[in-house]
């Protein structure tokens, strides 16, 4: 990947709708130049799908939290199972430290936070940060240019 990949990943990040010839226009490419890079990319896996980003709901009874949970390896597979299957489940992590999994949530109110929590507690200890605002969304990653 040279710059000009990295400008188009950008301009696409920031608008995956953004027209061809708008973006050679950005990148000073041709249509066609800017169209072939795309397609290489998407060939070779660095632009992986396109997608739309709803924005939420505002509500004042919806809860957003970040759960941890901390589970032993061997229950992994059931976790995962159990995520897949809850439609308040937006983004699960896996990481490093005290806890082994992340897990953002998107809950109707708190009833339903409390009630996912405790299917979490079944398999190990969790914590929960209950998300009240959010200052900064960089959903796709910045490309250093």
């Amino acid at each position: 990947m040279d710059t000009i990949d990295k400008q188009i990943l950008s301009l696409l990040a920031e608008n995956a709708r953004m027209p061809v010839k708008e973006i050679a226009d950005r990148v000073a490419l041709t249509s066609p130049a800017v169209s072939g890079r795309i397609r290489r990319m998407e060939q070779d896996g660095i632009i992986d799908g396109y997608t739309v980003v709803l924005r939420p709901q505002s509500s004042k009874t919806q809860v957003n939290a970040l759960v941890s949970l901390s589970l032993h390896p061997s229950d992994r597979p059931l976790f995962l199972d159990m995520i897949g299957q809850m439609p308040q489940v937006r983004q699960c992590y896996h990481v490093t430290g005290s806890h082994s999994f992340i897990v953002k949530v998107c809950c109707q109110d708190m009833d339903q936070l409390e009630h996912l929590i405790n299917r979490f507690q079944k398999l190990g200890q969790t914590s929960t940060q209950i998300i009240l605002s959010t200052l900064l969304d960089r959903r796709a990653p910045q490309w250093e240019l």
